[in-house]
């Protein structure tokens, strides 16, 4: 230090203002120096640094308490759960569906059974009602032929008929026969099956609705 001095300060006129420049530069120097060593040894050594700053960016990056770090996206296996879910809700709707169409289609099928059935009942009750009209037609005009028959013939065989029959059927005949006819027949019955027969025939004409 005292070599540096005497080399800014060569001579001894200079005076006092050629020392204190030289006392300024030489504590400048010593300024400079004492930064640049203090900043040498701040400066890490054996790529400390380099370790420093990925040691920094690994701290960063794990989460602290195994807490997931934010904004990480969610992987395929964490939404195969969901994603299962969603396909076994969406299969039970597609059964159901195909469940109920397959209930409306049994129903319809049943209802046009149904409507063919009540189509054949009603042609079969039609027919019915036509057979029991003609048979009631061929019984009229049997027992009013059967009728017209008797009361041709002879007063005396026609009661020895009448007399072998039962007296509500006898009566039958006679009241849709003409009164002269009937009265003709009763009087060759005996008189006490006439008596029977001529009292049903009066309790049917009081049954009778009158005009």
């Amino acid at each position: 230090m005292a070599a540096v001095f005497r080399k800014l300060i060569p001579g001894r006129g200079r005076g006092a203002l050629g020392i204190i420049s030289a006392l300024m530069i030489v504590s400048a120097i010593l300024r400079l120096g004492a930064g640049a060593a203090q900043a040498l040894d701040n400066l890490p050594q054996d790529g400390a640094a380099e370790q420093e700053i990925m040691a920094g960016k690994g701290d960063k990056a794990a989460p602290a308490d195994g807490a997931d770090p934010i904004g990480t996206c969610m992987g395929e296996e964490d939404l195969a759960p969901a994603l299962a879910a969603l396909r076994a809700r969406e299969a039970d709707v597609a059964q159901r569906e195909t469940d109920l169409r397959s209930r409306q289609q049994a129903l319809q099928l049943a209802e046009s059974t149904i409507d063919q059935k009540l189509a054949a009942m009603e042609e079969t009750e039609q027919r019915l009602r036509a057979t029991l009209a003609m048979a009631e037609t061929a019984a009229e005009d049997d027992v009013a032929q059967l009728t017209q028959v008797y009361a041709n013939m002879k007063p005396r065989e026609a009661a020895a008929v009448f007399s072998q029959m039962e007296p509500d059927f006898a009566a039958g005949f006679l009241g849709r026969m003409r009164p002269d006819a009937a009265a003709a027949i009763l009087s060759g019955m005996d008189p006490q099956v006439a008596y029977t027969i001529s009292v049903m025939l009066a309790g049917r004409n009081a049954n009778a609705p009158k005009n």
